[in-house]
Formats: structure tokens, sequence, C-alpha cells
């Protein structure tokens, strides 16, 4: 049994691999920007995509906390978050090679990843405050030949018109 209470239903141990960074020193918003945009890609997009943010020739688009924030080239509201992407980057790199060390072959996609606030880290000085902290959790799964043959299947019927 695990320490942690996942927030994934479903997990197979066969067939998939978790990463799961806790108090990470990153903004809880941007991560879960972050990884609304990121869920649903292969990994292989997604550290092309977080490599083209710390570029910025890419934005995150920021859907829900988009108060204030400017638009950028090609979506509406977004930000370039170079320190959470470096963070994420990391646990994307984690969940690969629990993926590889678990002898799971092929190509793998994201198929669950949330962030959630964290406990804030209590900071001291002349004006003290508070250090925002996220949880973020990545579920990573090799994307089966099959399932896709058989979705590309379905969507073909459905769009071809049957005479009678």
């Amino acid at each position: 049994m695990s320490r942690y209470n996942y927030t994934f239903q479903g997990y197979d141990e066969a067939k998939m691999a978790h990463a799961v960074g806790i108090s990470l020193p990153i903004s809880p918003k941007q991560a879960v920007e972050i990884c609304n945009y990121l869920k649903h890609r292969s990994i292989k997009s997604a550290k092309a995509i977080i490599a083209r943010v710390r570029e910025m020739k890419q934005a995150i688009p920021f859907k829900r906390f988009n108060k204030n924030v400017g638009h950028k080239p090609g979506i509406a509201a977004g930000r370039y978050p170079q320190h959470a992407t470096r963070e994420i980057l990391k646990l994307i790199a984690s969940a690969e090679a629990n993926a590889h060390n678990k002898g799971i072959i092929g190509e793998l996609y994201i198929s669950h990843m949330n962030a959630h606030r964290a406990p804030p880290q209590p900071r001291s000085g002349r004006t003290p405050g508070e250090a925002k902290r996220a949880h973020v959790e990545i579920t990573v799964m090799a994307q089966v030949e099959e399932n896709i043959t058989e979705k590309k299947k379905a969507v073909s019927s459905k769009g071809t018109k049957v005479s009678q």
C-alpha cells in the first residue's frame, strides 16, 4: 500500500507508472494551468512544449487563473512560467524513469496529471510571509496500438453513411 492517497482512480500496476511531487516550490495556480495543458499528451510532445516555453517561444494558456494576464501570440491569456515548468519537467522525467524501471515499453503518454495547493512554507525576515507550494501528481502509461486502431475504426464508421 502506498503512503500517499492518489487522486487518480483505476491505477493498473502493470500498465502505468506514477510520480508525485510533494510541496514543490511553485505556484499552485501555475501548476494547475501547466497540468491542464500537458494532460493527455505524449511524453515527447510534453517535453518539447516545455522546452519551447523555457525559450519563451510558446506560452501556456491560462484558462482558469487569467485575471490581469496579457494575451500571447496565437492564444488568449497566457504566460511563460519558467520555474514551474522546470520543476514539472523533473517530475515528468521521474515518471518516465519509473515506467522504464517497471518494464513498460512503447510510446508513453500522460494519462493523468493534476496539481493541488500544499501547505505554505513560512519565511522569515523583515517582512515575513508564506511561500507558495504545490503538490503535483503524474501518471503515465504506454500507448497501445490496438486501442488506437479500434478508435480510428470507430470514428471512421461514424462518419460514413450506410445506404439501404
